[in-house]
């Protein structure tokens, strides 16, 4: 009797009267066990119109099932005998005789007339109830008259609560499937208006519309288990720890839709439901829905057309990430590319860090950023660029904060909240600034760490898990800039560095006087030479000669200033040029130096010294004129007996 199985129902053809459809059908003896609830709808119906009979009199009725079992009856119809409960009544008796012979059946006992009448069905004549009665004032002839009406008016009632219960399921069923129609429509624009969709933003905004459409009684939200900035109050974080039984975790830790009835808290609160449906692709779960609505106003169809949608948005809301992640990475390519480009443009360190400063805090929108360089010498960071001033040139123990822990591992870091974090590393750059989100990369130049990049913000949650993998790669180029500026570095300084004595070159010398002679008024050339020099090789060798050279050569160094100049000129001759300085003052220098080495050196050795000075508003004379008149002055030192001092102008020592 179940009206969804529409094909064992008579087909109803174009034309066919609705009443003539409905008689044709009928119970059988499959659904007896299903018709107690129609046959006591039928009864009480039934008892309606029995008052209309005429002639009633005193009567007392009862029906059973098709095994006789009593569904209702009359206090007053003794189903026992009287004083012995286990022994059947007369009702009882008769019952069981219209169920065995199959007819109506009528006795007179105790001044009543009891009367037993079969219900058949109307199509194949099935008995699937009894009808009985107790009745007083009758004959037996006249009750069982009068039982037949009863039992067929009984009868009609019964097929008429058949056919409403019937009807009334078919228009369900009909109403379930139209609206079953309507939302697989409604799935399918979705799915198209979904998939139409190449951002996060407008998959989750038009899932919103939907469901809010569908339901507008339903409380919605979105928890994302990932970094996804909304200005939607709907979208919130997920948090994963902590939670205990919470439904939305469960949701998403086991990718299935989670349900929990919620009791009204209030008296007369109607009941909730409580959704939990994760949102998931192929790669995995990215948050978790959560409706809350009144339990009446949802059903399991609902509860399926909210999964599919969840599945259609999680696929589609993966697409548009992985067509954002895409788009991100090649402008990330583009931005290495660049960054690199300009990076390279300069082979000065100082300036290759004040860049990289420049374009981190435009590229990750960071308010402060702090670039550090490791100096093993003295097992410290100094801070070589930032934007926070009272940082400027600090230095601080390779062991101190966030760059301790980048030269300690060599791992970036990301830290969304300073102050939740508590003391566990102190900052100082994050405490003067007051910063509470973190990004943190070491800077690796040959597989070591060289030093550090700090980008902070003051707002918490500022940088994303995106922003922290592109500083590591942006990182990384920074280090193969930064190498190849200490590498430019390097190979300048040996260039301009004699190996031997760690003196400059001749070339630099000469570069450094055309420089000084274009911005100072004066200034003087010292050519110092050791004398016999060849002898002393001949001698002790050429590592003592190399010896010798090298206490010369430390001797001069400690007796010029910081701002002078000192070179290897050739062979065994130095030059000192000293910037604004007269050759009276380059004179006293050079007798210091003469007077030192013949005291300080093992063994001893002395040298022979010769002066030019140049002034401007004179003839002033370039820089191989210079180093002439010094080498003519030197001259006239050797040939006036050695470890003498002589000037371009004639001055010497006595």
């Amino acid at each position: 009797m179940n009206s969804n199985h529409a094909s064992f129902l008579p087909q109803l053809e174009e034309g066919t009267n609705y009443t003539d459809w409905l008689r044709q059908l009928d119970i059988t003896t499959y659904d007896y066990p299903y018709i107690d609830s129609i046959l006591m709808d039928a009864y009480g119906h039934w008892r309606k119109l029995v008052p209309d009979l005429p002639g009633l009199g005193e009567a007392s009725f009862m029906v059973t099932d098709y095994l006789g079992t009593a569904l209702v009856a009359d206090p007053d119809i003794p189903l026992t005998a009287a004083g012995n409960l286990d022994e059947p009544g007369p009702m009882a008796d008769i019952i069981i005789a219209a169920i065995d012979e199959k007819k109506s059946i009528t006795r007179e006992e105790a001044g009543s007339v009891y009367a037993a009448v079969p219900l058949f069905t109307r199509l194949h004549g099935e008995m699937f109830a009894i009808f009985g009665c107790r009745l007083t004032g009758y004959d037996a002839a006249g009750a069982d008259l009068f039982m037949k009406m009863a039992a067929e008016l009984l009868r009609t009632c019964f097929y008429q609560s058949f056919e409403a219960l019937l009807v009334s399921d078919l228009l369900q069923a009909q109403q379930r499937a139209k609206r079953e129609e309507q939302r697989r429509s409604k799935l399918s624009s979705v799915v198209q208006k979904l998939h139409d969709k190449i951002d996060v933003d407008s998959v989750l905004t038009e899932l919103f519309e939907r469901l809010s459409g569908m339901y507008p009684a339903a409380k919605l939200e979105l928890l994302m288990s990932q970094d996804h900035l909304s200005r939607d109050p709907r979208i919130k974080s997920l948090l994963l720890y902590e939670q205990g039984d919470d439904l939305c975790v469960q949701a998403f830790m086991e990718g299935s839709m989670q349900l929990r009835r919620l009791h009204g808290e209030h008296e007369g609160e109607k009941a909730g439901l409580e959704i939990a449906v994760p949102l998931s692709g192929k790669q995995g779960s990215y948050g978790v829905f959560h409706l809350s609505i009144e339990q009446d106003l949802i059903d399991e169809i609902d509860l399926q057309l909210i999964g599919m949608l969840a599945d259609t948005a999680g696929t589609a809301f993966e697409n548009a990430r992985l067509y954002e992640q895409s788009n991100l990475l090649i402008d990330e390519l583009r931005l290495i590319n660049e960054l690199t480009k300009r990076l390279n443009q300069s082979l000065q360190i100082d300036d290759v860090f004040q860049f990289a400063m420049e374009e981190l805090l435009s590229i990750f929108k960071a308010e402060y950023c702090c670039i550090s360089q490791l100096n093993r010498e003295h097992g410290t960071f100094e801070i070589v660029s930032s934007n926070v001033p009272g940082l400027a040139n600090e230095q601080f123990p390779s062991d101190y904060g966030f760059s301790g822990q980048l030269y300690a591992t060599n791992e970036p870091i990301i830290l969304s909240d300073y102050r939740a974090y508590g003391s566990k590393i102190n900052s100082r750059f994050m405490e003067e600034t007051e910063s509470r989100s973190l990004i943190t990369a070491p800077v690796i130049v040959r597989g070591e760490a060289i030093g550090g990049i700090m980008l902070a913000h003051r707002q918490p949650r500022f940088f994303s898990y995106d922003n922290y993998k592109l500083l590591q790669a942006l990182s990384s180029h920074i280090g193969l800039a930064v190498a190849n500026a200490l590498l430019h570095a390097e190979v300048r300084r040996m260039a301009n560095r004699d190996m031997l004595t760690g003196l400059y070159a001749r070339h630099y010398v000469d570069d450094a006087i055309q420089e000084f002679q274009k911005k100072d008024s004066n200034g003087s050339l010292i050519i110092v030479d050791i004398d016999q020099f060849k002898q002393v090789n001949d001698t002790f060798g050429h590592q003592v000669g190399d010896k010798i050279l090298k206490q010369v050569c430390h001797i001069v160094k400690g007796t010029i200033r910081k701002t002078d100049i000192a070179a290897r000129w050739g062979g065994e001759e130095l030059a000192v040029y000293l910037p604004g300085a007269t050759a009276s003052s380059a004179y006293q220098i050079a007798e210091t130096v003469r007077l030192r080495v013949s005291m300080e050196t093992e063994p001893k050795v002395t040298v022979s010294c010769g002066i030019a000075e140049w002034q401007r508003g004179k003839d002033k004379p370039g820089v191989e004129s210079l180093f002439y008149q010094a080498d003519m002055a030197l001259y006239r030192a050797k040939n006036s007996g050695r470890n003498q001092t002589h000037t371009a102008t004639g001055e010497q020592d006595s």
